[in-house]
């Protein structure tokens, strides 16, 4: 008889030798500006902590492979996909979800440029879009360089940022709606406001 509720390498029990035996560890995590502390797996990955451990259900699921971006959600600042990263790394790190980005009732900049490009269609991508978004803009005021920068120029940093190089700074992040005008339109207004 097939059994989910048990260990999936003993599913008829019938456990192979050498294959590993569930881990399980107490992490403590900073979500959205509260502390929590949860038992997981030591493979359950940060997606699948926030959603399943922490009812957080911003970051969606997509491909779980890192290639939709998604699940993108903010760690010290810095954007990440969640699917691809466990859950017990980010023990005493900062995460924010879209959830998290402003206080309850109000809207980041980001979000409300969002909403004023019509910037999403299903919304799927849209927490993960949103994000993305504002690490990419941290990262282009800091220096950081894209594909499309030219990284040799000092000053690009302080440069305002083009369409192309939106597009490539965000090419991590997938819309099956196709609202990439808008979205590049979103991004383009939050960054000048």
């Amino acid at each position: 008889m097939f059994q989910t509720d048990t260990d999936p390498w003993d599913w008829f029990g019938l456990r192979v030798a050498g294959y590993p035996r569930r881990v399980e560890t107490r992490v403590s995590l900073s979500v959205n500006g509260v502390a929590h502390d949860v038992v997981v797996d030591t493979r359950t990955t940060l997606l699948d902590g926030l959603r399943d451990r922490l009812g957080i259900f911003s970051p969606k699921k997509g491909c779980d492979h890192g290639q939709c971006g998604s699940c993108t959600v903010l760690v010290d600042g810095r954007r990440i996909v969640s699917c691809l990263s466990f859950a017990v790394s980010y023990e005493g790190s900062e995460i924010v979800t879209a959830d998290g980005l402003a206080e309850p009732g109000d809207l980041h900049p980001l979000q409300q440029a969002f909403i004023d490009q019509d910037a999403f269609q299903c919304g799927y991508c849209t927490p993960g879009q949103v994000c993305s978004a504002i690490g990419m803009l941290d990262e282009a005021k800091n220096g950081h360089p894209s594909h499309a920068t030219d990284d040799l120029d000092p000053d690009a940093a302080h440069e305002a940022l083009s369409d192309e190089e939106i597009r490539e700074r965000m090419s991590g992040n997938l819309c099956r709606c196709a609202a990439y005008p808008n979205i590049v339109a979103a991004i383009r207004q939050a960054a000048e406001g």
